[in-house]
């Protein structure tokens, strides 16, 4: 009996650059600022956020990756090209929100990640069913943190500068 112990240097590449944008959360951590903040009820506990957003990581490298390997080099540029674009706005709301404790600039950056993370979808699920599945928890989480980001915004007007 054969085991297949090759390594998809592809699937590789996608966890790693998932992985680096994800360090963005990392960096700009929520800190003693954000704990200040008036919160909904239902704000999510803090010990949720890594939890969801390690498994939505995944998911996402593995969207990408199948789309890679379906379709290849030309056909998977736009859909690759937009997934990179979705993972720079990603990376870039906890340096507005808690880097720059900007709530306002931060909800425009949500609203072009979920425009670019449905855009994303859109261009996947032809290629690939599952990748286009795998990023749908994806798209409600961000609807949900867009709506606590707004709420956020809201409940604290004066935090904005």
């Amino acid at each position: 009996m054969s085991v297949d112990l090759s390594i998809s240097w592809s699937l590789i590449f996608f966890f790693v650059v998932t992985f680096a944008a994800a360090t963005s959360g990392g960096y700009f951590r929520p800190g003693e600022w954000y704990r200040d903040l008036k919160k909904p009820s239902w704000n999510p506990p803090d010990f949720l956020f890594p939890i969801a957003w390690t498994l939505l990581y995944a998911m996402m490298a593995v969207a990408a990756w199948l789309v890679w390997e379906r379709a290849g080099w030309p056909a998977a540029a736009l859909p690759i090209g937009l997934w990179f674009v979705q993972l720079v706005f990603n990376a870039l709301w906890s340096a507005l929100f808690f880097g720059m404790k900007r709530m306002d600039y931060a909800l425009v950056d949500v609203v072009l990640l979920w425009l670019s993370i449905a855009a994303t979808i859109a261009l996947f699920w032809p290629v690939s069913t599952l990748a286009g599945w795998l990023m749908v928890p994806y798209l409600a989480w961000v609807s949900f943190a867009a709506f606590l980001n707004l709420t956020i915004l809201r409940l604290n007007p004066r935090q904005v500068s």
